[in-house]
């Protein structure tokens, strides 16, 4: 005979219902008019815009400038990336409590700020202060995706198996040592899959922040947009799917070198 299937708790049954309370309110509250996406004047207006992106530019001049564009905003997302990592470390080790509740507390609170704003924001503040361009970018992905890894990092180390370093605390071992040989080893590979992830999403956000003016693809693509240059604008999101297909394709190779 099949075991009975577990009893499932009054909570479980209130939390599905509030879920699906939340959905339905959702759908009852925004005023979706999705009749009109399939109407015969949405379609001509639709095609209309469509037929404006071809064919592409593929003179020579422009292309070397997108390449350039590409460069920059591959470049923005792998420093910030990098810049995140380095703030995320230094962050997690107090999030996860390793220096005591209260700092614990203050850390996670600051960690909370960094990622509740969006990438967009940061970029607006950091432009006053550091003028139009690359900089101002790679530094708003670096303050948001330290909030983001900073929280998954201190998790972490939350969830990693205390006995090891308890182990070698006990035989003697500095606890930096210990720290290192027990219990980077068995995070090490989670952090690495997560800053890849990270990595991946911060390609495409350094493609949007060059609509406020952060540089790269994105504010190419609003300056064609904004002069209706539709055909340079077509050239400008085809590098942009192309580049995040490439970095989606390094980003998969190297996860499965590090799960070998």
């Amino acid at each position: 005979m099949m075991p009975a299937a577990p009893a499932r708790s009054l909570s479980t049954w209130l939390l599905v219902l509030a879920l699906a309370a939340l959905v339905a309110a959702s759908f009852a509250s925004l005023p979706l008019k999705l009749s009109e996406f399939f109407t015969p004047e949405a379609a001509a207006t639709t095609a209309e815009f469509m037929t404006g992106f071809a064919p592409p530019e593929l003179s020579t001049p422009f292309l070397l400038k997108c390449l350039n564009a590409t460069a920059e905003t591959l470049s923005m997302s792998a420093l910030g990336t990098l810049l995140a990592v380095f703030g995320a470390l230094a962050l997690a080790l107090p999030a996860a409590g390793r220096f005591g509740r209260l700092p614990r507390a203050m850390t996670r609170a600051l960690l909370n700020v960094l990622r509740s704003i969006p990438e967009l924001v940061w970029a607006s503040l950091l432009l006053v202060a550091a003028g139009l361009g690359p900089f101002a970018g790679t530094l708003a992905l670096a303050a948001h995706t330290s909030g983001v890894l900073g929280r998954l990092f201190a998790d972490a180390l939350e969830n990693a198996e205390p006995l090891p370093q308890q182990t070698l605390l006990t035989n003697g071992a500095a606890p930096l040592a210990a720290f290192f040989y027990a219990t980077m080893p068995q995070t090490l590979p989670q952090m690495l899959s997560y800053t890849l992830y990270r990595w991946e999403n911060n390609i495409r956000a350094a493609a949007v922040l060059g609509v406020v003016g952060a540089g790269g693809l994105g504010q190419m693509l609003k300056y064609h947009l904004s002069l209706f240059q539709m055909p340079d604008a077509a050239t400008v999101i085809v590098c942009m799917l192309l580049l995040v297909a490439l970095v989606d394709a390094i980003s998969f190779a190297l996860r499965r070198a590090l799960t070998r």
